[in-house]
């Protein structure tokens, strides 16, 4: 029988309840709570899903504690650095990108992933139909721009250029994940006239809608698709700008999706359902929520993450 989502119906909490927390600071206005009940309820497998406000010093505590118990959960700002150091078992994702937003126990080892790899992976599956020799550019070079470098390499695209404000940053991510095809603009002036296949945004432009683009989509000659990690109810002002000069675009909501979805098959060893995780995000989105920066657990992004 399908779990109620509200937990009120046959199938209440009990003592072997699995727990599963959100560990991170703020995430009052995070919808993974709601996206991942969902999930559990329509899987119809026994958890429950809530956010922990947390500081650094009770991270090792309360992540292990709740590893050990049997839960598991997701780590987000500011914590996916230091949760790397927490966890007995990091994946390949974990390890190249320096950031861990999931862990459960298994096989009495607490394991971690960094399922924005997965996420981000899946996210442009749906917008695009492969990145096998694309021409790339990538705005910014936090922990969401680490995880979008990963699928660039792993997926074959071809050159990639990454534009950030600081551009020692962009500098350090090139040199930790990329190789002779990630590139890094030293200014905005050497984008003009510029031919992209994709233009991903993984910074933080686009959370206020006061805030100024990221990239004027204007200046560059050529644009085929673009991927905005910003997540808004309405659609964000980068997206709108594509979508007028005829760019196929997205917002962050798919990755926020598929990141939460490879995060729930870790924890349970089977396909997460989707469409009842989307149904929850498009309909239970809080109010006054505003914007989301989609990395990690749904946490608004500081670095891209």
């Amino acid at each position: 029988m399908r779990r109620s989502t509200d937990r009120g119906g046959a199938d209440p909490l009990h003592a072997g309840t699995r727990v599963l927390a959100l560990l991170g600071d703020p995430v009052d206005h995070s919808l993974s709570p709601v996206m991942q009940n969902a999930a559990f309820a329509e899987a119809d497998v026994d958890g429950v899903y809530v956010a922990l406000r947390c500081d650094g010093g009770d991270l090792s505590g309360l992540l292990r504690g709740l590893a050990r118990a049997g839960g598991g959960g997701n780590v987000t700002l500011p914590h996916k650095q230091r949760a790397v150091s927490l966890v007995d078992e990091p994946t390949s994702a974990v390890r190249r990108t320096g950031a861990c937003n999931t862990f459960w126990l298994e096989d009495g080892r607490i394991h971690g992933d960094n399922t924005d790899v997965e996420g981000f992976r899946r996210a442009l599956n749906v917008l695009i139909d492969g990145i096998s020799g694309a021409r790339v550019l990538l705005l910014g070079a936090g922990g969401a721009a680490r995880a979008a470098v990963a699928v660039f390499r792993d997926d074959g695209a071809g050159e990639v250029h990454i534009l950030n404000r600081t551009v020692s940053r962009a500098r350090e991510l090139a040199s930790r994940l990329g190789d002779g095809q990630v590139q890094v603009l030293q200014e905005p002036d050497a984008l003009l006239a510029g031919t992209y296949d994709l233009v991903v945004n993984a910074t933080r432009l686009g959370l206020d809608p006061e805030d100024p683009l990221p990239v004027d989509l204007e200046k560059l000659d050529r644009v085929g698709a673009l991927y905005d990690m910003v997540y808004r109810p309405e659609e964000t002002r980068l997206v709108h700008q594509a979508r007028e000069r005829g760019i196929v675009a997205m917002d962050g909501g798919e990755m926020l999706l598929q990141q939460g979805a490879a995060a729930f098959e870790r924890w349970w060893r089977r396909p997460a359902p989707t469409e009842a995780m989307r149904e929850a995000l498009q309909g239970r989105a809080p109010e006054g929520a505003g914007a989301r920066r989609l990395d990690g657990a749904s946490g608004p992004q500081g670095t891209g993450g």
